[in-house]
């Protein structure tokens, strides 16, 4: 009775829904299509721009892709050094996760993995670490070259491009920045001449004195041949230490306190004889005050301070820049002839131990900001300010 077939009955879709899904479908493939095309043109549809940033060592694509090279399974960062490959031979990915999952192995040179985005930074960073760890040991171009797996002409021409010196002149900075730490703390001379790395005496000191300006053990005594009279005055930047041996100025500071001033000469000079002298200082007090609030002197104040070769071409130029006028540290790196020396700069005027008589403050970055200062920030723009006013 029943024997036909059982059909159930499907409710009509409304046309308006239908249209829903037409048209989100419609939107969605849309939108994935846009993506994929936007993914490729990262890639794949600007080969000729990504191959001109290879060809140039543009940096500053530096993160935005990688480049991989099929002869040699490596893939690198834009600026990588290394010889230019085959443009047939590269590929361009847009991470570095995917060159590896591709089966590429990152490059070595200048590690596109790097944190910070720039890998000869990195490299060098490295290559400091390694020095500062084997300086008691002979450090060959050769040698650090076989280690970072470059050449040894280009890996001095790469470091002295990011510091602005040679391995061999940092290498020398650090055992003279140790043996003064060493003979400080009291210890004897042959202890911190092997401490500090330095292979016989007679090359400390043919070494420490061109850069102590006297012998270790003067030095060990804090410069006890020469006497250092110093004297306090109220500055427009607070409280300022004026400090000099026979030959002229050897320290200018500023601090909240004459004892904090007090304190950091004792550091710098921990043995010496310090004598407090205001009346034969009276003259040098007066030069430099009237120098910061603008008034011209008849004749430069004396100045005893050691230094190396590149502090001594920063530190002059700086004394040319005019008053009230600031330069940027890049500006003042291209001045010397050293383009690329910018931190180097930026060093030689935070160790600059004479305020004022040497104008570091004048320094600043390039985009306007003040950059550091040894003195702080504040005493900083305020003297700035003080000669805008004076100019």
């Amino acid at each position: 009775m029943f024997d036909r077939k059982i059909r159930m009955a499907h409710r009509e879709t409304p046309s308006y829904a239908f249209n829903i899904m037409t048209t989100n479908a419609i939107l969605n493939l849309t939108e994935a299509t846009e993506m994929a095309h936007s993914n490729q043109d990262r890639t794949e549809n600007k080969p000729s721009a990504y191959w001109q940033a290879v060809l140039d060592r543009d940096a500053g694509q530096d993160g935005k892709f990688v480049f991989a090279v099929s002869s040699t399974g490596v893939y690198c960062r834009p600026s990588c050094p290394a010889r230019r490959p085959r443009r047939e031979n590269v590929t361009f990915f847009g991470q570095p996760d995917q060159a590896e999952k591709a089966g590429y192995r990152a490059c070595l040179r200048c590690r596109p993995k790097a944190i910070g985005g720039n890998g000869t930074t990195e490299m060098v960073k490295a290559m400091c670490r390694y020095i500062e760890q084997h300086l008691d040991e002979p450090l060959t171009l050769a040698r650090l070259g076989s280690e970072f797996r470059q050449s040894p002409f280009h890996l001095q021409r790469t470091f002295k491009h990011v510091l602005g010196i040679t391995p061999r002149a940092y290498a020398d900075s650090c055992r003279m920045s140790q043996l003064k730490d060493n003979l400080r703390a009291g210890h004897s001379v042959t202890r911190s001449m092997y401490d500090a790395g330095f292979s016989s005496s007679s090359r400390l000191y043919e070494r420490t004195s061109s850069q102590l300006g006297m012998t270790p053990d003067k030095y060990r005594r804090g410069a006890i041949a020469a006497s250092i009279r110093y004297t306090f005055a109220d500055s427009p930047l607070g409280r300022m230490l004026i400090a000099a041996t026979d030959k002229g100025i050897c320290a200018i500071q500023f601090a909240n306190s004459d004892a904090e001033l007090e304190q950091g000469l004792r550091h710098e000079f921990p043995f010496a004889i310090r004598r407090r002298d205001d009346a034969a200082m009276q003259h040098w007090k007066k030069d430099l005050l009237r120098q910061m609030r603008g008034q011209r002197l008849n004749t430069a104040l004396p100045l005893d301070i050691q230094a190396t070769a590149f502090q001594r071409r920063v530190w002059s130029h700086l004394q040319s820049i005019p008053f009230g006028v600031t330069r940027s540290y890049a500006a003042v790196a291209k001045a010397i002839g050293q383009p690329t020396a910018t931190r180097a700069v930026a060093r030689a005027c935070a160790t600059n131990p004479v305020a004022v008589a040497i104008p570091c403050h004048r320094v600043i970055r390039k985009g306007g900001d003040m950059g550091g200062y040894r003195w702080g920030l504040e005493r900083k723009k305020a003297l700035l300010d003080l000669e805008m006013q004076n100019a």
